[in-house]
């Protein structure tokens, strides 16, 4: 209990209690409520952020955002795994471009950029901005790989032209020429069998007896095959595409029909004299962009380089013609 207190009355000239204020009563109760309910309150906010206090939807919570991280660097590893193999074809196409065609990448390959963001970056986000940064990877990655496959597409029809271009050239002699025996006469300016005069030879002649196989030097189409030119007598035209036409003259008979898809080596007619000639042989004109070429020019597919200058010194004497 409270000491007690007394007064001293004047007028009874005696001891009196002192009896203590209501209001002040009052207010003791009054702080002690508030300093109890300012207790509560921090013990509440101390124990709420407590890990150790957490409540059952806290932790799914938690789990939920670990496992979203964990995911989140097994996907970033993976796309920097993408962006290593892209990187490794793009350098392989590049060097096929340069190196086989000649061609230059295009400026959405120069322009690729390699952008990755790391995990510390990754602490900095919130989970909508690393859904950002995920879509936007992935969406450029594939962006880059249908450039990239575009780009192999072109490398493809650029190797099926030129393989077409290769093949289409009249490269080979059109009759066995072993031991360069068959040689007659060069192209350019020869004496006329007939005439004696000296004239244009727009080919080159070929011995051999009549029968022998003529065989096309070229990929191509067969335009014609008959003895409808002044001249020639039996006759095929090889249409080869890319401006290269070749004519092969004076035959016995053919081995193809107008119309023909022909591939280089196949035997499309037999050496013969019919025509304007003097003795069996075969009759050669190469013809490119419609002007007559020298076809000596056109013989690396099927002779050595020896072989091929002593052909060219053969061709360049001028002597008569057989046709």
């Amino acid at each position: 209990m409270g000491k007690v207190k007394y007064y001293f009355d004047t007028e009874s000239l005696a001891y009196r209690k002192i009896k203590p204020k209501k209001g002040r009563n009052l207010g003791f109760a009054a702080l002690f409520l508030l300093a109890s309910a300012l207790f509560g309150f921090l013990c509440f906010f101390v124990l709420s952020n407590s890990k150790y206090f957490e409540t059952p939807k806290d932790k799914i919570q938690a789990r939920q955002i670990e496992n979203l991280k964990l995911n989140y660097t097994i996907l970033n590893q993976k796309i920097n795994e993408l962006d290593e193999v892209l990187a490794n074809v793009q350098e392989r196409d590049k060097n096929i471009y340069k190196v086989y065609f000649n061609a230059t990448l295009s400026k959405i390959e120069k322009d690729s950029i390699n952008s990755k963001i790391t995990f510390k970056e990754l602490l900095k986000l919130n989970n909508e901005q690393i859904i950002e940064k995920t879509n936007g990877r992935v969406s450029q990655i594939s962006e880059e790989l249908a450039n990239q496959s575009k780009s192999l597409d072109e490398i493809l029809n650029l190797a099926k032209k030129k393989e077409k271009f290769l093949s289409s050239i009249p490269a080979i002699q059109p009759v066995k020429n072993e031991h360069l025996k068959h040689m007659a006469s060069g192209f350019g300016y020869r004496s006329d069998p007939f005439t004696k005069a000296r004239k244009m030879h727009k080919g080159m002649d070929f011995t051999s007896p009549t029968g022998t196989p003529v065989y096309a030097t070229g990929d191509g189409v067969v335009r014609r095959a008959d003895a409808g030119a002044s001249g020639f007598g039996n006759h095929i035209v090889i249409t080869h595409g890319f401006g290269y036409e070749t004519l092969y003259a004076h035959l016995s008979r053919y081995n193809c029909r107008p119309g023909k898809r022909v591939k280089r080596g196949d035997v499309i007619g037999f050496v013969g004299s019919t025509g304007r000639s003097q003795a069996p042989h075969l009759h050669y004109e190469v013809h490119k962009g419609g002007k007559v070429a020298n076809p000596i020019n056109f013989y690396y597919g099927d002779i050595s380089a020896v072989e091929y200058t002593a052909i060219a010194k053969l061709a360049t004497q001028e002597n008569q013609s057989l046709d």
